[in-house]
């Protein structure tokens, strides 16, 4: 089996095995994304889940001895939720972004790469290969343009023609010199409107996204959410999706063909309250094979009551209260006060009041004096 050949045999078995893009690109050094990285960095905009040695994002060289190309996949996921359940008073539910539902996709994808290892291996036993999802060093984004997979898109996505952006990507880097795939032209035109409808503007231009403000990123943080994006969460319990969902490219891409990231809309949809007391071995029975569960269940119980007090759910306040007096995290106990105070009841206010005389933790007396601030302006 000659280099042509070859390359061709492994589109075939990657779309046997359920691969719905491949590309192939070399594995020269990403220059000009090394700079816009860098920039990145003195601003402040990332996210702190990066790499942190620019090198090791931009130069496969480095993390693969003689490394010549790049095989870039793309396994598109669901926009649309079948039968989805809907909340109502007494019984509010949260939502998880698309890309966290049904199984993890760091999972699905590893395991569709190693096949294609295997694949390459059996045929060519002397070669070198590396793969990598998400946590690996290497923008995905980056190899995915530039082996051909579709356009770095305004909204910092990756969009294919056939299935807009709705694609987790993965790639693996081999010492086997595939002929590169020639990149997309961008076709976002002169369309803002994920832009112009990203709610705490975290997309500074097109293709320039502040992580710090992204409500995808603020929803993974560990730490207190700021206050000004808090009214911006919405029903959001982890990730969010408004600059896909308004993308033109995206309208009627529903992707409903990868079994493995078919919702469970109990569980992408799942009701708030029931939540705010999981154990951590109750939340992994229930959400520990998503992807959104990576985090543990601290962070998704902080969204859970910023939800709550987004919906005004009085029926939590009783809980809420509780939680207040017995909970040992800083965090939510901070997040807690916000909540009461939003929702607005005497009793909230009364469990605020009564915390302000045995809080010690400074962050949440900072939260208690701004609710009982509030609490003066409305009587």
């Amino acid at each position: 089996m000659n280099a042509v050949q070859l390359q061709e045999a492994v589109r075939d078995y990657a779309v046997s095995i359920g691969i719905d893009k491949i590309g192939f690109t070399t594995a020269a050094p990403f220059r000009e994304l090394k700079n816009r990285l860098k920039r990145q960095q003195e601003l402040g905009y990332q996210s702190g889940f990066e790499e942190k040695d620019l090198d090791k994002r931009t130069e496969p060289a480095l993390l693969l001895d003689q490394a010549e190309s790049i095989i870039a996949i793309a396994v598109a996921y669901p926009s649309k939720m079948v039968n989805a359940p809907k909340g109502k008073k007494g019984e509010r539910r949260g939502m998880f972004c698309r890309a966290s539902w049904g199984m993890d996709y760091h999972t699905v994808l590893r395991d569709k790469l190693r096949l294609l290892e295997e694949f390459i291996l059996l045929n060519v036993p002397t070669a070198k290969v590396r793969s990598m999802v998400d946590t690996g060093e290497l923008v995905d984004r980056a190899v995915a343009e530039r082996a051909g997979i579709g356009w770095s898109a305004k909204n910092c996505s990756i969009i294919t023609p056939e299935f807009g952006s709705y694609v987790y990507l993965g790639e693996m880097i081999t010492n086997i010199p595939f002929a590169p795939d020639v990149p997309m032209e961008d076709d976002c035109g002169d369309c803002t409107l994920c832009l112009d409808v990203c709610p705490t503007g975290a997309l500074i231009q097109g293709g320039q996204l502040n992580a710090q403000r992204c409500i995808a990123f603020l929803t993974q943080s560990k730490k207190p959410i700021p206050e000004e994006f808090r009214t911006e969460f919405g029903n959001r319990i982890y990730g969010c999706d408004t600059c896909q969902t308004v993308c033109p490219k995206n309208k009627g891409k529903h992707n409903l063909h990868q079994h493995a990231f078919q919702p469970d809309p109990a569980l992408t949809k799942p009701q708030l309250q029931p939540i705010l007391r999981l154990s951590n071995r109750e939340f992994k029975e229930k959400f520990g094979h998503m992807s959104g569960s990576w985090r543990g269940k601290n962070p998704i119980q902080r969204n859970a009551i910023i939800a709550l007090a987004h919906f005004k759910e009085e029926a939590a306040v009783p809980e809420l209260v509780e939680m207040l007096e017995q909970d040992p995290r800083p965090v939510i106990r901070g997040a807690i006060v916000w909540a009461l105070s939003r929702i607005g009841t005497e009793e909230g206010y009364q469990a605020i009041q009564a915390a302000v005389e045995i809080e010690q933790d400074p962050e949440v007396l900072a939260e208690l004096k701004k609710a009982m601030d509030n609490w003066k302006q409305q009587v």
